[in-house]
């Protein structure tokens, strides 16, 4: 507690400091900035931070670069309010504000114009499996805070991530390459190389921009029980292809393709094992691959932009989790008579049946196979005339259908692989629909010079049909041979958002907010799970903020802060089965979300960029949960899972001439993150406590001429610190504390170049 409240302390110190700017950043990287401040296109209109009168922070591609960002969960020290439930690659949830849960996402994460979503998996948990493409030729990253449904068409409930990339250059040949190479500590040698190529196909008219990368990241972690080093190695690779056509100065026509592969064994580690240490007693490959296809296409009118855009996706997703422990303690005389003798003790033959039964999947697997294919489509037309009204309309269209296999294979006892052909133990089908149509628009009227009064509305319609079945049974884990069985919901509705601001200077301006967010609800398709627990409703939320956002020294210096409430009603939340095996989604009663986020960037010194931001959150229950009489209900005051009370970053750059050509540049980043527990109730058995963490980046480098050019020493984790992301525990591991961590202590160098 001491030291969290010391940490804490200090970054708020931070924040108040003299800070800086990634908006300074942005000006020595081409992006568009007023001054110091950066132009965003959050409201559908370009319009720089300080004038946007909502809660929004922006990074620029080269703010990444120096920082090390390579995916989404690189940028949780960027921004307040932002943070991920980080259960390693491909199992990551993107969180603001504390608004954390099962289910469909919560975020809306975007790449451009294309909103994504992650796999359901067994436990109907879209959003836990985001997508994650590769973070590099970016011009900018956008965190909105607060529902952002009224204008954007994938709604979102508790804030939207947008990823948005460099596009064609139509007038130049242009090129680029960023190469490292480093050494983890308890692993070894990792590289990482991606480039760039842009070509102009016809001047002013068509050109293409490729992207490409690999990377492979060793191990760190050791299997004990199998005897195997650094088994979780990484691979990364795949690229992204651009178009952009312009037939006239007012349509420009994008169409992009990425792809994207990832090759890895789990990352969690078992603590009672010890530090990197896991003694599964299998081996749990991930495999990842995404394709995302997506056309934009837009025209500008005198008095309106219009935007048509629509994508395809396709993703294949499958991962291995260790249950043989659970089936070992199935081998007992007391499990017979319950499973097989109805409660009385089993004959000698029928224990020996059994026994034979259970040591026939002493080792094995969890195997759920998820394929998606993902369509969306959305028109929007945004007025451009300075007037007394600026508005945007638009509709939404999308279509996600999921097929899950969810089977139980068995593994070889030597060598942990899954036995192939698979030996299947038990399994369950699962395919899942969900058509989403919206219509959506904001109004804001000026009334008189630095007075903004906006009020936003969204019609919603879901369609949601699952239709599961289990083919091969199992008495171990309650699963029975069930036919097809189809459970439709249907739900419509609105929300509303409403928003006023007024610059009293400038430099000063003041903004308040009331908008509502909303998430579908759904069935579950949990092995064995009782029929009353089969359904589960939407949540929705209020969401009440004041912010302040403020500028000083001719912009040298940009303070922002804001404070909100939030009232969340039927909260969808992970449960569990009575046998503590098995995950399910129910609804909490009410919890309320309190917090205030700062945020401060300055450049006060030539060359010296400060960044700093701090985030406190009180994400309680308000009343007990709805969900009946179980271990995990949580009470009145219980605090949300995985929502720490406070997080911070900060970061200083310092940038300085070494001759006529060549300069140098320091840079060192902070994260802090607050402890936190993996369920409501403390003392329920497989809750675990989440500590406190802080981590520390650096980076030195000689950069040419424009920053054509640089070679730079950099150190992620410089202290090493033990940051554990995510602790879970379950009857499946009997009890053990399996844990994700940041990487250890990695030492590298890195090289870029632009041609």
């Amino acid at each position: 507690m001491g030291r969290s409240l010391f940490t804490a302390a200090s970054l708020i110190a931070l924040a108040w400091a003299p800070q800086a700017s990634a908006q300074e950043q942005a000006a020595t990287n081409g992006d568009t900035v007023v001054g110091a401040d950066i132009v965003v296109t959050a409201l559908k209109r370009s319009t720089s931070i300080q004038e946007t009168p909502i809660s929004i922070s922006a990074v620029t591609g080269e703010t990444m670069a120096n920082s090390g960002v390579q995916d989404i969960a690189d940028l949780a020290a960027s921004a307040p309010g932002l943070s991920f439930v980080d259960g390693g690659p491909s199992q990551r949830r993107v969180v603001i504000r504390g608004i954390q849960g099962s289910g469909e996402p919560m975020i809306g994460t975007y790449y451009d114009e294309t909103p994504v979503t992650g796999m359901i998996g067994a436990g109907n948990d879209a959003g836990g499996s985001t997508p994650e493409l590769k973070l590099f030729d970016v011009e900018r990253v956008e965190v909105l805070r607060g529902p952002q449904g009224t204008l954007y068409g994938a709604g979102s409930m508790g804030g939207t991530l947008r990823i948005i990339y460099n596009k064609p250059d139509l007038t130049g040949l242009g090129s680029a390459v960023d190469a490292s190479l480093s050494n983890t500590r308890y692993g070894g040698w990792n590289y990482d190389a991606s480039a760039m190529l842009n070509v102009p196909l016809a001047t002013d008219k068509v050109g293409v921009r490729v992207v490409g990368f690999y990377k492979r990241q060793d191990g760190y972690i050791d299997n004990t029980a199998l005897g195997i080093d650094d088994i979780n190695v990484l691979k990364s690779y795949g690229g992204r292809l651009m178009l952009r056509m312009q037939p006239s100065e007012r349509w420009t026509f994008d169409v992009t393709t990425f792809l994207n592969r990832t090759r890895t064994d789990t990352p969690l580690w078992t603590q009672e094992a010890g530090k990197f240490n896991s003694d599964a007693y299998t081996r749990q490959p991930i495999v990842d691959d995404t394709e995302l296809y997506s056309i934009a296409s837009t025209y500008e009118f005198d008095f309106a932009t219009f935007v048509a855009s629509g994508s395809y996706m396709h993703r294949e997703l499958s991962s291995a989790s260790d249950v043989s422990r659970f089936m070992q303690a199935q081998r007992s005389e007391g499990r017979c008579a319950a499973l097989v003798g109805g409660g009385s003790p089993c004959s000698d033959t029928q224990l020996s049946d059994y026994y034979d039964y259970v040591d026939w999947q002493s080792y094995s697997v969890l195997y759920p196979q998820q394929e998606m294919d993902a369509w969306t489509g959305e028109l929007r037309l945004s007025s451009n005339t300075t007037g007394i009204l600026d508005w945007t309309i638009g509709g939404f269209w999308s279509d996600r259908s999921i097929a899950v296999w969810n089977p139980q294979v068995n593994t070889d006892p030597a060598s942990g692989e899954i036995v192939r052909p698979l030996q299947v133990v038990t399994g369950r089908h699962i395919d899942d629909s969900l058509t989403q149509l919206a219509g959506y628009g904001e109004v804001t009227l000026h009334p008189f010079e630095g007075a903004q009064l906006t009020g936003g509305a969204r019609y919603f319609h879901y369609d949601k049909d699952i239709v599961g079945y289990t083919d091969v049974p199992s008495i171990l884990v309650g699963a029975r041979i069930t036919p097809p069985t189809a459970v439709n919901s249907t739900e419509n509705g609105w929300v509303f958002r409403f928003n006023g601001s007024y610059e009293f200077t400038p430099d000063v301006m003041l903004y308040a907010e009331a908008s509502q967010g909303y998430r579908p609800g759904g069935a579950n398709q949990v092995l064995g799970l009782d029929a009353a627990l089969t359904g589960y409703n939407s949540d929705s939320l209020w969401n009440y903020e004041v912010g302040l956002k403020t500028s000083w020294f001719n912009r040298a210096v940009l303070f922002n802060i804001d404070a909100y409430w939030i009232d969340w009603s039927d909260m969808q939340v992970t449960q569990r089965t009575p046998n503590g095996a098995f995950s399910y989604l129910g609804n909490a009663g009410k919890a309320t979300v309190k917090g205030v986020e700062a945020e401060v960037n300055a450049m006060l010194l030539d060359g010296l960029s400060l960044q700093g931001n701090v985030t406190y959150t009180d994400a309680t229950l308000s009343e007990d949960q709805n969900t009946g009489a179980t271990a995990t209900s949580g009470l009145k005051g219980d605090r949300i899972p995985y929502v720490p009370k406070w997080m911070g970053g900060a970061s200083a750059q310092y940038d300085w001439s070494l001759t006529d050509s060549l300069g140098g540049m320091a840079r060192v980043d902070f994260n802090y993150v607050g402890g936190s527990w993996s369920d409501f109730r403390r003392n329920y058995t497989f809750a675990r406590e989440v500590e406190d963490y802080a981590l520390v980046n650096a980076r030195l480098g000689v950069e040419g001429p424009g920053q054509s050019w640089g070679a730079y020493l950099y150190v992620t984790n410089l202290l090493d610190a033990t940051a554990i992301t995510r602790a879970t525990s379950s009857a499946i591991a009997q009890g053990r504390t399996l844990v994700s961590s940041a990487t250890p202590r990695t030492i590298g160098v890195n090289v870029r170049q632009k041609f």
